[in-house]
């Protein structure tokens, strides 16, 4: 297929309901960047050049990772999180992550700020809590392990503890803070915010049945699963203005866990439910790989093939409402490898926008990388990868037992991933600089070395002595506990 079409495509431009236009359809979605301080803090240099970076090359749209409206509920313990109050010294630090994030101003991207609430998946120790005190949830329900064995056990019982049922006064507070969030957004000159209601995050726990036992108002039934959410959106969008962005992230895996058979009406309702508010501006949709196996029929996963299913569903749903202007636009993340799955996106009305993800960490340019290559005719490259893949499959042993570590062993690919933001994040790119010498990425680091250098962050080191020999003390310790265990 010639390349032009797809340049044709992805870069036209689309209005949103709230009357602000994304100039064209790659957004650089929400990736979790590890670079504040330790407990948290607000944005640093580091954030600043690594927006920079991003915003040098003409994305449509960039989104923050994970703001934490809650400084005792982080995630992984380098998190953003939201002042305590709006005063110009507290605030500037977010008008330059925002400055940060529009580039030039050339472009016209639009700067969105990802606020988030971590909920019962705020681990001890770098939750921004005190030892073992639990972090608040809709119920009392602890994160369940992904394995069995009594290793395995004993350190999630240590990380996650049982969380305290949210009281109605927790709540309020709940809502307060999200909309804080956006006032801080809106403040500091973001173009708008989007409410991270997936991955098991607070506000995915209110909306799923596995997570919200209650009885009251806030349960999970049908009628009530979106209440708090509404509160939110409704609170925002009174705070700030109407051409002020409101956007949500859902993940269909999130409703796909235990193959619950009406898991897929239950999304789409919502989905439904929510686009019916004429409140938000777009909803992002991950949770799945575009790629794998056929975008059109279900798969021997559940999950893949409620992911594969919705996406096109949920565009189905937008035509039969009716709503006009008013209807939110698709963001589609998930496997958009490749120039022929964005123009399939796109054509075969499975989304407005395109999510790029791990993709905007290898190519930083992707925007200007599609421009090339339509320039220069390579339309032989319309089905390969924009870049490779860590591989990281090395040493299987380790890698089988290292998974039943939480937060260690869960995020091998998400650790590579950390560290080659750190690195995007200390180096400043411009469009002037070619592709071969702007920016390269380490693919020789494997597992040990990407878990060991997320957690060991040490500045603007990166010594090939201490490199090669404390991730090798690393490897022999665990060989050692692997040989114990098995």
């Amino acid at each position: 297929m010639d390349d032009s079409v797809t340049e044709d495509v992805i870069f036209t431009p689309i209005k949103l309901p709230c009357g602000r236009t994304v100039n064209n359809r790659l957004v650089k979605v929400a990736l979790y960047e590890h670079l504040a301080s330790f407990l948290g803090g607000p944005p640093n240099e580091h954030h600043y050049t690594l927006y920079s970076n991003w915003a040098a090359f003409d994305w449509g749209m960039i989104i923050t990772g994970n703001v934490q409206v809650s400084n005792r509920h982080l995630s992984l313990g380098r998190d953003i999180i939201l002042p305590k109050d709006l005063s110009k010294e507290n605030l500037q630090p977010f008008k330059r992550l925002a400055a940060s994030m529009r580039g030039s101003g050339e472009s016209g991207v639009l700067a969105i700020m990802q606020l988030s609430h971590a909920g019962r998946q705020s681990s001890n120790l770098i939750g921004g809590r005190r030892p073992f005190q639990p972090p608040l949830a809709p119920s009392s329900i602890r994160v369940a392990p992904k394995v069995s064995g009594w290793i395995s056990s004993a350190i999630h019982a240590f990380a996650f503890q049982k969380p305290t049922e949210m009281s109605m006064k927790d709540i309020d507070d709940v809502v307060e803070a999200f909309i804080n969030g956006a006032r801080v957004a809106f403040e500091s000159g973001f173009d708008g915010i989007q409410l991270h209601a997936a991955h098991g995050y607070l506000l995915a726990q209110f909306i799923s049945p596995k997570s919200n036992k209650r009885k009251d108002s806030y349960s999970s039934r049908s009628d009530n699963a979106l209440r708090l959410l509404h509160r939110i959106v409704s609170g925002i969008r009174s705070a700030t203005s109407e051409d002020f962005i409101i956007g949500i992230k859902l993940n269909a895996a999130d409703y796909a866990m235990h193959s619950d058979p009406d898991a897929y009406q239950r999304v789409l309702d919502h989905f439904k439910a929510i686009a019916e508010w004429r409140l938000v501006d777009f909803i992002e949709v991950s949770g799945g790989d575009y790629e794998k196996p056929a975008f059109m029929s279900k798969t021997s996963s559940h999950r893949q093939g409620l992911f594969s299913d919705f996406s096109k569903a949920a565009m189905s749903v937008l035509e039969s409402l009716s709503l006009g202007t008013s209807s939110p636009l698709i963001l589609l993340t998930g496997g958009l490898r490749t120039p022929e799955l964005l123009h399939t996106a796109i054509v075969s009305r499975h989304s407005h926008l395109l999510g790029i993800g791990r993709g905007s960490v290898l190519n930083p340019d992707l925007p200007r990388l599609l421009k090339q290559q339509r320039s220069n005719g390579t339309a032989d490259r319309w089905s390969i990868p924009f870049s490779p893949e860590p591989n990281l499959n090395a040493w299987p042993r380790l890698r089988n037992y290292l998974p039943t570590i939480p937060l260690i062993g869960a995020g091998i690919t998400m650790a590579w991933y950390i560290v080659a933001i750190r690195r995007l994040a200390t180096i400043r790119l411009s469009p002037r600089h070619s592709r071969q010498g702007s920016f390269q990425h380490d693919y020789t680091l494997g597992p040990v070395g990407a878990i060991f250098w997320m957690w060991v962050w040490i500045e603007d080191i990166y010594r090939p002595a201490f490199y090669l020999v404390v991730p090798a003390v690393i490897v022999s310790a665990l060989f050692a506990i692997s040989r114990f265990v098995y």
